[in-house]
């Protein structure tokens, strides 16, 4: 298969991990499909498929077949929140009605006792509770077994059934059992309550589970439908932002989303860019600046000219990657999908082992208790607990990370960096800003005005990124460029033009000298004074003299060397890898708090480096930010990437960290070990529960203590047991990290 296409595609019908199971076995048997990975949590599977053997319409044929259907379309996701929607109004409608028709029936059953014609009324209350308002459970069961397979809902169309089966032929030939027809023998009650107890957790559920992907729909959220345009005439008008196309000239108002990705062409403002990269301070944005659809224009107006629109865009990127990402699967969940597998059969097995027993040891009432603990067995099993344990944790992990631009690629990633115990960093746009600043700079002569022109002209023809530290600083001062003649560049000195027919150079002290031109002793002692470890000096010099000493730098990031404390405190060694000098690598190293440091390192160096400390025994995180970190990240245990959507980056790296932020990193470890602390208490809980429900529903407390679990307990515990596991999940979106 070559031309590999990824669809994440919404799934209805999905009602437990065995369905979830299901669907997955199904579409991943579909000719050209890769794979197939349902996210139960999320209602949805991520299809890798060639899109010349196979097709969204066969898919969804092939899961009409069994019983669930596939959301398709380009408003598939409007679509399924339509279907969410409607599922949850029907499913309140029905538990609203089962509930008010159930709870005479518990009032009949349990205390009124001797009422004429009880067990009449009681059928005539429970029989639209268990067949209408229940009959989703009936439906579902019979297209499963009709395709040879069983599901959570067979075990609720088992038990309720035998039930209410068993009930009626009570109701209506009394003596058939030889005296066994007596009131305490119809179970109409626990049939009804049982489906109501049902219907309640599934629309609980599904309210936990909506708030799981509240990053998704945020993120969502952030497109704006309509984008002013700007014609080549200047008019404006308002369009659809889907019409867009790049090249379009596209005005964002104060307050306003910015609509796709873009370069400002005219105007300036700030703009909140927190929704993709967690920073909560508005950045600064002038001509020529990059903007990121869905960030939010604050007080000024600016065009922009469209760069990426649709799903290039860097925010459409972080929303596909967050959704695989959500829908991916850590190690620990293949027991869990083995279990899911066998667990309905198993249950089903158990029941009517459970039976039989009570039926050859139960004594004068074998058939009351054999009965009543073949109700609760099925009722009280749950693999719905066991589907939700992981998926959850994770969609709120990831989205959780997502909110603070940590993008986290899949859940094995999400699993691995907690383990790390040694970071190694890239210095340039990793460390450092990755972009040179004029740090300080003296003049000769204080009336510099011409100067000052003239050297923003010669350095806006430069492509060095020294000239463009240069010209930036100028124009903040909002020099004018002076219109400069005869430029020429020499490498590795420095470029040269005239003005006025006299020669101006700027470059470093060899350029100079060429010149003829010698710095004097006020020149020296203003050079030692500016120069630092990590800086680099350039001269701008004319009319026989140098005019300006200009001191340039790659800075360190504000909060880098608080992050690498953060990772020091938490026992984690912190390696540096650069391929600077010596001098430069020592002075970053020692500004940001580095212990290990390796300068002048080509790419095979740095993946060198990576294998020597994993033959070490460490488990290493290499993060980078460009081409040549990519051999390193490739060996590393945990790749990173930092910086706002690298293509390489963020297709390649198991995690990005769009803020570039290195404060981002520790909290990715801590995020990485809380979703993982709440995935282990998930699965300890859900098998916890069944470990302890079942034998106690099978009658294991009777020989003790006399007593036999009432099915509409098991019912109730079976509800509750899926919303306690989406619930703990939920507690990560609280958590500091």
């Amino acid at each position: 298969m070559k031309n590999i296409e990824k669809k994440n595609l919404p799934v209805t019908g999905m009602h437990c991990a065995s369905c979830a199971l299901r669907v997955e076995k199904q579409l991943a048997a579909h000719e050209g499909v890769k794979s197939a990975v349902v996210n139960f949590a999320a209602s949805s599977v991520l299809i890798e498929y060639d899109p010349s053997l196979a097709d969204v319409t066969g898919f969804k044929e092939t899961l009409n077949e069994i019983g669930f259907d596939i959301i398709s379309g380009d408003s598939k996701s409007r679509e399924a929140d339509e279907a969410a929607k409607k599922e949850t109004k029907e499913l309140r409608h029905n538990t609203i009605w089962a509930a008010i028709l159930a709870f005479p029936v518990v009032i009949i059953g349990m205390f009124l006792m001797d009422l004429p014609y009880r067990n009449w009324i009681m059928l005539f209350l429970s029989t639209p509770v268990v067949f209408w308002f229940g009959r989703t459970f009936f439906i579902s069961a019979a297209k499963q077994i009709r395709h040879g397979s069983v599901n959570m809902d067979t075990l609720v169309a088992l038990s309720t059934g035998i039930a209410y089966l068993f009930s009626l032929i009570n109701t209506l030939f009394p003596s058939l059992f030889g005296g066994m027809g007596s009131h305490h023998l119809v179970y109409f009650e626990a049939s009804a309550v049982i489906i109501v107890f049902i219907l309640l957790g599934r629309l609980l559920e599904g309210r936990a589970k909506a708030g799981t992907a509240v990053a998704i729909r945020k993120l969502m959220g952030l497109r704006p439908e309509t984008v002013t345009l700007v014609d080549d005439h200047g008019n404006e008008k308002l369009v659809q932002t889907g019409k867009v196309v790049e090249g379009n000239l596209l005005r964002v108002k104060p307050g306003e989303k910015v609509p796709v990705d873009g370069v400002v062409t005219e105007g300036s403002s700030f703009v909140d860019e927190s929704s993709i990269t967690g920073e909560p301070v508005a950045a600064e944005k002038t001509i020529g600046s990059q903007v990121y659809a869905g960030t939010i224009n604050q007080k000024g107006s600016f065009i922009i000219k469209a760069a990426k629109v649709g799903d290039e865009t860097l925010l459409a990127r972080i929303i596909s990657m967050v959704q695989e990402a959500q829908g991916s699967k850590p190690p620990v969940q293949k027991l869990v999908d083995r279990v899911a597998s066998v667990f309905v059969p198993v249950v089903m097995g158990l029941a009517l082992t459970t039976f039989a027993v009570w039926m050859i040891i139960g004594g004068p009432n074998a058939l009351e208790h054999a009965f009543l603990a073949l109700v609760s067995v099925l009722i009280i099993a749950c693999p719905c607990a066991l589907g939700l344990a992981t998926p959850t944790a994770i969609m709120v992990g990831i989205g959780k990370g997502a909110e603070q631009g940590i993008l986290i690629k899949d859940a094995g990633g999400l699993e691995q960096i907690h383990k790390v115990d040694a970071v190694v960093l890239d210095k340039t746009g990793t460390i450092t800003e990755g972009k040179m600043h004029v740090t300080g700079w003296h003049w000769k002569n204080e009336d510099n005005k011409k100067h000052r022109e003239i050297l923003l002209g010669i350095e806006l023809l430069s492509e060095h990124p020294f000239a463009g530290a240069v010209v930036k600083a100028l124009q903040k001062e909002s020099v004018v460029r002076a219109k400069v003649e005869q430029f020429e560049s020499i490498t590795g000195k420095g470029v040269k033009a005239t003005f006025d027919g006299i020669k101006y150079v700027a470059g470093n002290m060899s350029l100079v000298i060429d010149e003829g031109i010698v710095p004097d002793v006020e020149d020296k002692n203003n050079i030692s004074m500016l120069h630092g470890e990590n800086d680099s000096t350039l001269y701008f010099a004319g009319e026989g003299k140098i005019l300006a000493i200009i001191v340039v730098a790659d800075t360190i990031k504000e909060d880098s060397a608080a992050a690498i404390k953060r990772l020091r405190d938490e026992g984690i060694e912190v390696h540096m890898l650069t391929g600077d000098s010596e001098k430069t690598g020592s002075a970053i190293a020692k500004a940001a708090g580095v212990d290990y440091y390796r300068s002048s390192q080509l790419p095979d160096d740095k993946a060198q480096y990576v294998r020597d400390l994993q033959k070490a025994g460490k488990r290493v995180a290499m993060i980078g930010d460009g081409i040549n970190d990519s051999e390193a990240m490739a060996f590393a245990d945990v790749s990173i990437a930092m910086g706002k959507g690298s293509d390489i980056a963020m297709d390649v790296a198991d995690m990005t960290i769009v803020s570039s932020s290195l404060q981002a990193i520790p909290s990715a470890i801590n995020l990485s070990r809380a979703t993982l602390k709440t995935i282990k208490q998930n699965l300890f809980w859900a098998f916890f529960y069944n470990v302890v429900a079942i034998p106690l529903a099978a009658g294991l407390l009777f020989p003790l203590f006399g007593i036999m679990l009432n099915p509409m307990i098991a019912g109730a515990a079976m509800a509750m047991s899926s919303v306690s596991v989406v619930s703990n999940s939920l507690r990560l979106k609280y958590k500091k990290i």
